[in-house]
């Protein structure tokens, strides 16, 4: 997959240092990734959130920070919209 809006992974990693050993590994394996539909992401990653068609939100580091993406299937790219940590997800209207 492609991944489009990276530096805001790099941006919170530097605000929660114990998430980038988390969000890195997400990196690399989301661009190692060729998901063609949800069921494939949701078959790797089983506790993501679909919301809607095409948004997901992932939990990253067991829980304690939160990372909403949009998933294009047919082009094969996920852009990120924001991270935040649980409680500022509480806060995120869809």
């Amino acid at each position: 997959m492609r991944l489009v809006g990276a530096i805001l992974l790099v941006e919170f990693a530097e605000q929660h240092p114990d998430a980038a050993p988390d969000l890195e590994a997400w990196r690399v394996e989301v661009q190692a990734s060729n998901w063609s539909n949800p069921h494939e992401l949701k078959a790797r990653y089983p506790k993501a959130t679909l919301i809607g068609g095409r948004d997901v939100v992932f939990n990253i580091r067991h829980n304690r920070f939160r990372l909403h993406v949009t998933v294009d299937y047919s082009s094969g790219s996920v852009v990120v919209r924001r991270v935040g940590t649980h409680a500022e997800y509480d806060r995120w209207i869809f």
